[in-house]
Order: structure tokens, then C-alpha cells, then sequence
């Protein structure tokens, strides 16, 4: 992946921005393929990640990077690569039974708690200080979240909440040790986060055998190469590129743009106040990724 990218006359801040927000855009299409896929959630996340796994293989040997996986720097960067594919094998395990036991607003707010937590485990683990406007931006997005559920907003089952704020700090955490693989490969992670997760889900294929259509089949070989296997390695390469609170920043496209995909194929239409939360939390964002650069661009008038 990075090959690819290296091709490209952009800065590599700049990049790693694109990158992962593409890679929240490609995210962002699990909810309307989950509506349609008439799977076990369990077995639809098991499906996806072999999948996402046997794609991300073959993009390594057709663009086989400069450090592999024989070449890491020693115990930290192997301990660091399986510490991420752990907990972002935890983020979707727990977010999809999360789903199964209290409503899926709950979710998918608490989830989005994840750039509070990258936040402060960034500050603890790797030192990387947030800046003020990081501060400012987790305020609206905060704000945002809060507005674009509103409406959604229903009291759950507690195990299923708990699974949901589990799933955030796990998300949260994945950032941060991806980030402390900046000079490794941190694709090595995504690759084996979807290897365990896989593994968990093999025995629900017995329990709940799925039904092989066109149409299933079709959804889940598009989550597993375009939904979480082109977006891992997109998040691989733009963590390595920017921080892990402005990735978690940017990555919070993802819950905005979910539902407006259910919308545009199924009618579904997000209240006004979820259309103002989204707009709060696009300007976080934005406001996160540019505001230096125009500061900076301000003082040498």
C-alpha cells in the first residue's frame, strides 16, 4: 500500500489524513450491508475478516513492502503489532454483540467515545502530547455525537452497553499501538486482527450455518475487500502519518456517513438533529486537520 502512495505529490500528513479518511468512508457502508445480510452478526464478522485476510495477503505480495514481518525492530514492535491486532479484533467482536444485546445508538455513541480514549492512552504510552485544538475538536465531536443520537438514544441492556464502551476503549487503543509501529509495518496488525477474528467466529459457522445466495455472498466478499480490507490498509498507512487522536478524529467520518448510506438504499431518514450533530462533527474534524496549517500559512503573509 504504501508504494502506491509514495507515487503521490502529497505531503505525508496530508496523505495519512486521506488515508484514513477513506478508510472511515469504507467503514462507514457496514451498517447498510449488516441491514441486508441475513447472517448471524457473529458469522457476518468471522465472513468478512477471512475475507479482509486472504485480501490483504495477496496485496502483500503483489506490493511487497520494504519491512516485513521477518524484520521487525525487536520485542517492542512485535509486542506493539500484537497488542493492536488483539484489540482491533476485540473492537469488532465486541461491537457486533454489543449490537445483539442493547440498541445499536448505544453502540455505535459509546464506540465513538474511542478518541477520548486514544487521547489519553497516547499521552500515557507514547507521549504524544494532544494540541489545543485536538481538545477543542473532542469537545464538538462530543457535542455532535450527542446531538446526531438524540433522537436514536434508548435505554439498553447494561451488558451491552459495557461491551459498547469496551469496543471504544479497544478502538482506541488499536490507534495508539498502530501508531507506535510508525517506522514497521503496521498492516501486520490489521492482518492479524482479522486472523482472530476469524478464528472466533469459525465455531458460529457450525452453530448458525449461513445461507449462501448471490446477494450474500456478493455483501460479504465487498465487507471483507472493500468495507475492512482496503480500509485497514488505509488505516495502516495513514496512522503511521499523523497522530493517534487526529486519526481517531478523523475517523469519526465513519458514524456521520453509516447512516446516510442506509438512506440513500433504504429511505431511512436521519432527524434534523442528527443532520446538525454531523455537521458539528465534519467541523471538528476539519477543524482538527487545518487549522495549524492555515495558522502557519497566516503568519507568513
Amino acid at each position: 500500500m504504501d508504494a502506491m502512495f509514495q507515487k503521490q505529490k502529497i505531503p505525508h500528513q496530508g496523505a495519512g489524513q486521506i488515508a484514513v479518511a477513506l478508510c472511515a468512508i469504507c467503514w462507514s457502508t457496514s451498517g447498510l450491508f449488516i441491514k441486508l445480510l441475513d447472517w448471524h452478526p457473529v458469522v457476518i464478522a468471522g465472513g468478512r475478516s477471512f475475507i479482509a485476510a486472504l485480501f490483504m495477503l495477496a496485496i502483500k505480495l503483489l506490493f511487497p513492502q520494504k519491512r516485513a514481518f521477518v524484520h521487525m525492530r525487536g520485542k517492542s514492535d512485535m509486542s506493539a503489532m500484537f497488542a493492536a491486532g488483539f484489540c482491533y479484533a476485540g473492537v469488532m467482536i465486541t461491537f457486533v454483540i454489543a449490537n445483539k444485546l442493547t440498541a445499536s445508538a448505544n453502540v455505535i455513541l459509546l464506540q465513538y467515545s474511542a478518541p477520548i480514549w486514544a487521547c489519553l492512552l497516547a499521552w500515557l504510552l507514547i507521549k504524544e502530547k494532544p494540541g489545543w485544538e485536538h481538545w477543542i475538536a473532542l469537545a464538538l465531536a462530543a457535542g455532535g455525537m450527542l446531538l446526531f443520537f438524540k433522537d436514536g438514544l434508548k435505554t439498553g441492556a447494561f451488558a451491552g452497553d459495557i461491551l459498547a464502551v469496551v469496543s471504544g476503549v479497544l478502538f482506541g487503543a488499536n490507534s495508539v499501538f498502530m501508531r507506535m509501529q510508525k517506522n514497521g509495518n503496521p498492516s501486520n496488525s490489521m492482518l492479524v486482527s482479522h486472523i482472530v477474528t476469524a478464528l472466533f467466529a469459525a465455531p458460529f459457522f457450525i452453530l448458525s450455518f449461513p445461507t449462501f445466495t448471490l446477494s450474500s455472498t456478493s455483501a460479504v466478499a465487498f465487507m471483507g475487500i472493500v468495507q475492512i480490507g482496503c480500509a485497514s490498509l488505509l488505516f495502516s498507512y495513514g496512522i503511521k502519518r499523523i497522530n493517534a487522536i487526529q486519526a481517531m478524529l478523523t475517523a469519526s467520518i465513519e458514524p456521520v456517513l453509516n447512516p446516510l448510506w442506509v438512506l440513500a438504499a433504504m429511505g431511512e431518514i436521519p432527524s434534523p438533529s442528527a443532520l446538525i450533530g454531523g455537521a458539528v462533527i465534519l467541523f471538528a474534524v476539519v477543524f482538527s486537520s487545518t487549522i495549524r496549517p492555515i495558522m502557519s500559512l497566516v503568519k507568513k503573509l
